[in-house]
């Protein structure tokens, strides 16, 4: 078990956090026909915009309920009611998501009584639009802790409680943010491959997948329909993928019954066997012979591979379940983890980072433990960074706006697990390497290390 070393200056250098509103919008924009609803200023709004944009190159329906002074100062249930209703007239939404912001939740509204209040009068108006309120502050969290909380919000909102008999071969599959939508695809096509029927929440591989439609929307194009949200207590189990989606998951089963099976990640063939076994149990049939052929050419990409990770240093800066998935593979090619960087301090899974020490900071902690690090690994604002100290950038998480097909990268399953060793052992390979006494003499190089 390493340490978690907390938050010790108060000033952010290039940060790495990502708020928590951020990542509640982004998970409801896997909802088929929904509209994120930032219950701020515009100015929250579109900066959370502007990520999502760059990120995934797409058309992103992010709505504001404009707070000002006044209404900061007097209450915002007028600006969300009003909000509600033009939403609903103007693009007639199936679904809204509100999710607070640091500016509403400092003043101490009321958000549920009033909610239910606006509901209730504006019944008529509101007919055939389901509403539902998660609280993320932006001062609480990061987007890990936004987007388990619009999940388990969905949850409690539109999952009915204990139903009737499950459906056979029905499973749900809760899935995290450090999935990717390519992920969640490969994922749902490998539970349909055990003759298996996945409802994925949320799912952003029909949503935020790239495709170009024959028609204009203004809300989420694609994801998961309300009616497979609303079928989820008639499943046969639960897929949790992330330690931040375990609170979900026990929502789900408490109010379902429905039982879960926990996955911290995807990545790495341990991880992904674990997966294989447990689906061929729930679909009662051996595990295909594709996803056999798959393994073993993960076993032998890991072959291929070691050579350029043994005996390396990684620096990574990530959200808590990417950072163990990314640091877990790392480590089992032979690298050392010199640096662990994450965005909030709360999650379990930061115990199981094979690193001595995982620091709560900012990509400018990264930099400063970085220098003698063979690669850093981090979102797009760390590309500076590796600038700076002359080494290759992993671009991971989110956001990545300086590469095109960030919403395609795969590093999860045999197949990603694949991709990802081969991306990293493909920068080592692209990066210069000058030859030195220094190099060529393995004292030398580590008196250089020592003085460093």
């Amino acid at each position: 078990m390493n340490a978690v070393a907390p938050i010790a200056k108060s000033l952010s250098t290039n940060p790495l956090k990502n708020s928590a509103p951020l990542g509640a919008a982004l998970a409801w924009l896997g909802v088929d026909g929904a509209v994120p609803l930032f219950h701020g200023s515009q100015g929250c709004t579109a900066f959370a915009l502007v990520l999502l944009v760059r990120h995934f190159k797409e058309m992103i329906p992010l709505q504001t309920t404009a707070m000002n002074e006044v209404s900061t100062i007097v209450g915002g249930a007028d600006h969300v009611e009003e909000a509600l209703l033009n939403l609903k007239k103007r693009m007639n939404p199936r679904f809204i998501g509100i999710c607070s912001t640091a500016l509403t939740e400092t003043r101490g509204e009321d958000f549920v009584g009033d909610l239910r209040l606006i509901r209730a009068r504006r019944a008529e108006e509101l007919q055939g639009t389901e509403v539902v309120f998660a609280s993320t502050p932006d001062f609480s969290g990061a987007m890990e802790e936004g987007w388990a909380k619009a999940v388990t919000a969905t949850i409690e909102g539109l999952v009915p409680e204990f139903q009737a008999e499950p459906v056979k071969g029905q499973i749900n599959v809760l899935a995290g943010l450090h999935l990717s939508p390519a992920d969640v695809e490969a994922l749902r096509e490998t539970i349909e491959s055990f003759g298996l029927t996945p409802i994925v929440l949320p799912d952003l591989s029909c949503s935020l997948d790239g495709t170009v439609a024959e028609d204009w929307r203004p809300t989420a194009r694609g994801g998961v329909t309300l009616e497979q949200i609303a079928a989820m207590g008639r499943s046969e189990a639960t897929l949790v993928i992330g330690e931040h989606m375990r609170a979900p998951g026990q929502a789900l089963e408490q109010r379902t019954g429905v039982p879960t099976l926990h996955f911290d990640h995807l990545t790495g063939i341990e991880a992904c066997d674990r997966l294989c076994v447990e689906l061929s149990h729930l679909g009662h049939r051996p595990v295909p012979l594709r996803l056999r052929r798959e393994r073993t050419r993960l076993v032998d990409a890991m072959l291929d591979g070691h050579f350029f990770f043994a005996g390396r240093k990684m620096a990574v800066a990530a959200e808590p379940d990417l950072l163990l998935a990314t640091t877990g593979l790392m480590h089992d090619l032979g690298a050392e983890i010199s640096a662990a960087v994450t965005t909030t301090a709360g999650s379990a899974a930061l115990a199981q980072v094979p690193a001595r020490e995982v620091v709560v900071g900012d990509l400018g902690d990264l930099e400063t433990r970085a220098k003698s690090a063979d690669l850093i690994a981090t979102h797009s604002h760390g590309r500076q960074a590796a600038e700076r100290l002359h080494v290759p950038h992993l671009r991971i998480g989110f956001p990545v706006f300086d590469r095109l097909g960030a919403a395609y990268r795969r590093a999860s399953l045999y197949d990603g697990t694949r991709q990802a060793i081969f991306e990293i052992a493909n920068l080592f390979q692209a990066a210069p390497h000058p030859v030195t006494p220094a190099s060529l003499n393995p004292f030398l190089q580590r008196q250089k290390e020592m003085r460093a």
